[in-house]
């Protein structure tokens, strides 16, 4: 499967801790191989077409994706500092998927 990356999380990811890059890297990898079939403790569902890419470690990673096309996107990334999902963070994410989805009608 493609990965798409949205740039701002291209330049997310290259932010991080080296050993969270390669964590972030490797769960990526697992989507490309595994697509559809990804599942928890990686993966998990956050709404009908998003989801999460969970990166487990000293720090907890999330990058939301959406299957569009045969493709997978990576639409936004973020540091997770607590238990609760952030709105703002979600909300970004949606965002994006919108615009995605809109441009390519």
């Amino acid at each position: 499967m493609e990965i798409v990356y949205d740039p701002d999380v291209r330049e997310f990811i290259f932010s991080l801790e080296s050993s969270t890059r390669a964590k972030v890297f490797r769960m990526i990898g697992f989507l490309e191989k595994f697509g559809h079939e990804i599942r928890p403790p990686y993966s998990k569902k956050v709404s009908d077409e998003l989801f999460e890419l969970r990166v487990r470690g000293v720090q907890e990673v999330r990058v939301f994706y959406t299957f569009y096309n045969s493709s997978a996107y990576l639409l936004h990334g973020f540091v997770k500092k607590s238990q609760k999902l952030p709105a703002k963070e979600l909300g970004k994410a949606v965002k994006n998927k919108r615009l995605l989805t809109d441009y390519n009608r």
